[in-house]
């Protein structure tokens, strides 16, 4: 497994990769957890949508292939699901990644399809548009829209709407699905997805917590990091109001505002690429190990 990670950490080596993975989470999540207290809808999304909490983070894990020593190894990781104690050392048992093959398969298939299509940069992140488009209500109650009902409605129906992220379209209003460019199912999801959506960037994230203890935190939160900075542009090109939270908006109802988020959108994609191809061939080699290729 030395394709995937150093095959033995001595006690040293591990406690410092494990201390300076927590103080870069720290430094990542101080200001984020400060703007959800006040009520940013913006950071809440990524612990409330996506479903690791900040306490689970602060957990290291070095991934599958990794031997950990000494006693404190034993002592931390020891009772952890997903953990073996062999000889006095401690790592993911291949029991743990014969139990998550299925997982594996699907996430790298997942990935290789998405990464395999060219990006599109021509959503102008309408998605949000879209879940209130001549609906009764909007999905961020305390954050006002900055158009009339009225008015955004009319953007919506003055553009195209390409969505082709499953877990955004099943939001959309019922007059607006068959306002979109197809329909993506969950079923279909490997047929759709493509590198250049800013959600399906934002679930790189989501796909590295799925697989556990299976991947090192260091992606993990190279991830969620890619997913926070992906979120903000999302919101910022949204229908609502967020100035009260320092939020300028991307104003993609007029040319200027399309022009800065295919930008922005495009930015995203390009620091997602690396981390999509590293999370792949991860994936890959534990499909390997697993014989489930």
């Amino acid at each position: 497994m030395s394709d995937l990670a150093e095959p033995t950490l001595q006690a040293q080596q591990w406690q410092d990769r494990a201390e300076a993975y927590r103080r870069r989470l720290d430094h990542f999540l101080a200001p984020q957890l400060r703007r959800i207290a006040a009520g940013d809808p913006v950071p809440k999304f990524l612990f409330s949508y996506y479903s690791l909490r900040p306490r689970q983070l602060r957990v290291w894990n070095p991934g599958f292939g990794v031997t950990l020593t000494g006693p404190q190894a034993v002592r931390e990781y020891g009772g952890r699901r997903g953990y073996a104690v062999h000889d006095g050392q401690v790592g993911v048992a291949p029991e743990y990644l014969r139990e998550r093959g299925d997982t594996v398969m699907f996430i790298a298939r997942l990935l290789r399809a998405t990464g395999d299509r060219p990006a599109q940069l021509n959503c102008f992140g309408l998605h949000e548009w879209a879940m209130v488009y001549r609906g009764d209500g909007v999905r961020h109650e305390h954050v006002p829209l900055r158009l009339s009902a009225a008015q955004t409605d009319a953007v919506l129906e003055a553009t195209p709407l390409r969505c082709t992220h499953f877990d955004a379209f099943r939001f959309f209003t019922p007059a607006a699905v068959p306002r979109n460019a197809g329909t993506p199912s969950r079923a279909t999801q490997i047929a759709w997805e493509q590198p250049g959506c800013l959600h399906a960037n934002m679930d790189l994230y989501k796909w590295c917590y799925k697989l556990g203890a299976l991947i090192d935190s260091e992606l993990l939160l190279a991830c969620l990091e890619l997913a926070a900075a992906a979120r903000e542009i999302d919101m910022r090109a949204s229908p609502y109001d967020l100035s009260d939270y320092g939020y300028a908006p991307i104003t993609v109802e007029n040319a200027a505002g399309r022009a800065e988020y295919v930008r922005r959108q495009g930015e995203i994609a390009q620091r997602a690429a690396p981390l999509r191809a590293a999370l792949l061939s991860r994936c890959d080699l534990l499909a390997g190990v697993a014989g489930c290729r």
